[in-house]
């Protein structure tokens, strides 16, 4: 609940902070507030505001570490992303990727008290799965967002180099997630594990492979596609794992 609560807190103060460019983006302006849904657009500043305070004081009744999590989270994809690096930088989402990783953390955490290797890793999972999902999102969209002025990476190299760096942090996925298994990490990690990790493995090196080879808005939408649904088959994988191990 509380990493629900924290997401969603995120999520409507970002979309006020982005309000002048959702109304230009086609693939945005017909958000909340861009459309008027939402008028005047404070109050979703306010709302969202009071989520993210029930949010950290939700998961600080787990534990100090849950709620120290939880607070990074929100300052990260709040502060540190959306209003200082979005559009400033094309690394904004590297950067700014640490929020994305702190679900894992918040949640393992409140359950465990400690963080260890294997929420480490599971973080680590979900940081180097944001690149590649983000960047093709942006190659497929870039149009919008250099009409917004926001210069995700896409948007500032050229194509060729932006399906090299999706390719290269896919695979870098991919390498990440069959790791757990091959230094035994135990319960979660095992056989099950790996030939759905495997799988999905070759699916998305398979799709990145053909967008580098062959570069289009199409192919980078069907990568973006298919890796959206990616970190759900692997966290799943752990959870099958563990209860048949």
């Amino acid at each position: 609940m509380a990493v629900f609560l924290g997401s969603a807190g995120a999520n409507t103060v970002t979309g006020y902070i982005d309000r002048d460019i959702d109304a230009v983006m086609v693939r945005t302006k017909e958000r909340p507030i861009p459309s008027g849904r939402i008028h005047p657009p404070e109050k979703a500043l306010y709302f969202g505001v009071v989520l993210a305070i029930m949010s950290v004081l939700l998961a600080s009744s787990a534990n100090i570490l849950a709620g120290i999590f939880m607070l990074f989270g929100l300052f990260d994809n709040i502060v540190v992303y959306s209003k200082f690096l979005k559009r400033r930088t094309s690394l904004n989402i590297l950067l700014g990727g640490f929020s994305g990783a702190m679900p894992v953390l918040i949640g393992y955490s409140a359950v465990t008290g400690t963080i260890d290797l294997i929420s480490a890793v599971m973080a680590a999972l979900v940081f180097l799965w944001i690149p590649a999902h983000i960047w093709s999102l942006a190659l497929h969209a870039r149009e919008d967002y250099k009409a917004a002025g926001v210069p995700m990476l896409p948007v500032v190299v050229d194509e060729t180099k932006s399906v090299r760096l999706i390719a290269l942090t896919a695979f870098l996925m991919v390498a990440a997630s069959l790791v757990p298994f091959l230094i035994d990490l135990g319960p979660g990690f095992g056989t099950a594990y790996m030939v759905i990790a495997l799988a999905m493995g070759v699916v998305t090196m398979g799709l990145g492979m053909h967008l580098l080879l062959w570069p289009t808005v199409a192919k980078a939408w069907r990568f973006f596609k298919f890796s959206s649904p990616y970190l759900t088959f692997i966290f799943l994988a752990i959870m099958v794992d563990a209860l048949i191990s």
